[in-house]
This record gives structure tokens, C-alpha cells and sequence, in this order.
């Protein structure tokens, strides 16, 4: 994937079955975090407030993430289980055959603001 400027750009030029799912999740976390600006850090797109980026998604060659605070994702353990998604310390990996919800991706994305106290 070449340096993508915006997150339209990021999405474009994602793997074709991941389109769709993207373009909900940057829904979900843009109503989820409605002061946020639209960032491009780390070349992934993201959710900033300030100097403080509150949410951020990649997507790979057969799956995509969503990277918060990891207060977040420990207090989000059980949720996370329950769709039968992978976690790490700092992301929650899904397919487009298993997306995170939109639910469950703007719970994460409110707990983490909460984290990070902005």
C-alpha cells in the first residue's frame, strides 16, 4: 500500500474485500467521536483530539484492526470474546467474514478517550 494522505486514500487502496468494513468502522468511530479529526499517523488513518490520537485502523493482507488505549481494550475483554475476535494489549484484529460491530467499536473508541483523558 503506497502513503496514503487521507483516509478515503487509505481505503481505496486497502485489499477490495475489506472496503466495505472500513468504510463502517470510520463511520462508527467519526459518530463515535464526533470532535475527532481525521488524521493520517503512522500511515494509518485515525481519530486524533488535540495531540492525542484517540483511535486508529489498518488493514493487511487478510485481516484489519482497530488500535485504542489498552485500558480499553482490558475493559472490553468480555465483549471482545463474545464476537469471537483476537485481541492484543492495544488492537482487536477482525475479517470482513467477522467485522467488529459498530456497537463494539464505539465502545472502545469512548473508552479510550476516556483512557487518555481528553
Amino acid at each position: 500500500m503506497s502513503r496514503p494522505d487521507s483516509h478515503d486514500a487509505y481505503i481505496a487502496a486497502a485489499p477490495a474485500p475489506f472496503h466495505a468494513v472500513l468504510n463502517e468502522l470510520r463511520r462508527q468511530l467519526s459518530a463515535a467521536l464526533p470532535d475527532a479529526r481525521e488524521v493520517i499517523k503512522y500511515d494509518m488513518p485515525g481519530f486524533q483530539i488535540g495531540d492525542t490520537i484517540i483511535a486508529g485502523y489498518a488493514a493487511f493482507s487478510k485481516q484489519c484492526g482497530l488500535y485504542v488505549d489498552p485500558g480499553a481494550i482490558a475493559a472490553h475483554a468480555d465483549e471482545i470474546a463474545a464476537e469471537h475476535l483476537k485481541s492484543s494489549k492495544t488492537g482487536v484484529s477482525f475479517t470482513a467474514s467477522r467485522p467488529i460491530s459498530g456497537r463494539l467499536a464505539a465502545r472502545l473508541a469512548q473508552s479510550s478517550r476516556r483512557e487518555k483523558a481528553v
